[in-house]
């Protein structure tokens, strides 16, 4: 991805509020909670090798997206802070 593409999204994951991405992410982690959380399900198949059909993979993606997208934007803070600091 170019610069200024990277540079963009950056942007636009910063602009998300971080109190509702916490909230979304967290509820899309544990969501479903009985019998077992979807994201614990999904990452258990895939790390067997079983994740195959396609409603899997997308569920796998819908549950992981949030929380990857979360720690993006605890990383981009943290770098932030210490570009201030220096």
């Amino acid at each position: 991805m170019p610069w200024c593409e990277a540079n963009r999204v950056n942007k636009w994951v910063q602009k998300i509020p971080l109190v509702w991405l916490v909230l979304i992410a967290g509820w899309l982690a544990i969501a479903p909670v009985q019998p077992e959380p979807h994201l614990l399900e999904k990452w258990r198949l895939l790390l067997n090798g079983e994740l195959s059909r396609p409603i899997d993979w997308f569920d796998w993606l819908f549950h992981t997206l949030p929380l990857l997208v979360l720690g993006w934007r605890v990383v981009l803070a943290l770098r932030s802070r210490r570009q201030m600091g220096e």
